[in-house]
């Protein structure tokens, strides 16, 4: 294992889709609570810090994070790479594992599982926030590189859609990259169907439907999910 390993936890709250999401209430805490909480279950990191934009807009969600003990780096809006690039440096990160903070229900034991596949692998980059190649749900996951390869992307990545999306470019360019992903070990949570994202109005009433705690585990959010499905089939 090398030295560090830092989650970065993109958030904000200007999103267009749902804007100030990230103080949306959620089952008793608001759904950037959910993440904290939920990260810091993750055994295999050594520190969680919040990458939020340098925005007035954004001092409510800084305000809150560090109320609860949080570590906040403040960047630029548009530039995330760049900012989970400094936010990754600043905080001496030999490995980053980037979380989304639209995935209120990122699960701690799906991201050590993720740095347990890293840790055995010769990969630059591995993933397992999203069913692409694997039998993850949506949002249970995250994806991890180390700093050395995030600082060649922060050299190479120029385009605005490759600095606001921080792995687009290596996504364009994948002959140059050695990208690997992992099956869950659980079987009672490989539904790739399932979606935990939270992007709309209606994702948001759907998580609210879901019968969950901040401490439910990755199984019990499944099971959850797919209780409710029966129920509306």
């Amino acid at each position: 294992m090398p030295e560090r390993v830092v989650a970065v936890v993109q958030a904000r709250m200007g999103s267009l889709r749902l804007p100030n999401k990230m103080m949306l209430w959620l089952h008793g805490l608001p759904v950037v609570g959910w993440v904290l909480h939920r990260v810091r279950q993750a055994k295999k990191i050594d520190k969680v810090v919040f990458a939020l934009p340098d925005l007035a807009t954004d001092d409510v969600l800084s305000t809150y994070l560090q109320s609860q003990g949080a570590s906040v780096f403040r960047g630029d809006e548009r530039d995330v790479l760049g900012r989970i690039l400094a936010a990754a440096r600043a905080n001496c990160a030999d490995w980053v594992v980037r979380i989304c903070a639209d995935n209120p229900l990122v699960a701690g034991s799906e991201i050590d599982r993720l740095i347990e596949f890293f840790c055995t692998s010769s990969f630059d980059y591995a993933y397992n926030h999203l069913p692409r190649n694997n039998r993850y749900p949506d949002g249970l996951g995250a994806e991890i590189t180390n700093i050395k390869l995030l600082a060649r992307l922060g050299q190479e990545a120029s385009l605005p859609d490759q600095r606001e999306h921080i792995f687009n470019y290596l996504w364009e360019n994948t002959n140059h990259f050695r990208i690997g992903t992992c099956d869950p070990t659980d079987p009672e949570i490989a539904y790739p169907y399932l979606k935990f994202d939270l992007d709309t109005w209606s994702d948001y009433e759907r998580l609210l439907c879901l019968d969950l705690s901040p401490d439910s585990s990755a199984r019990e959010v499944v099971e959850a999910a797919l209780s409710v499905l029966e129920k509306t089939a």
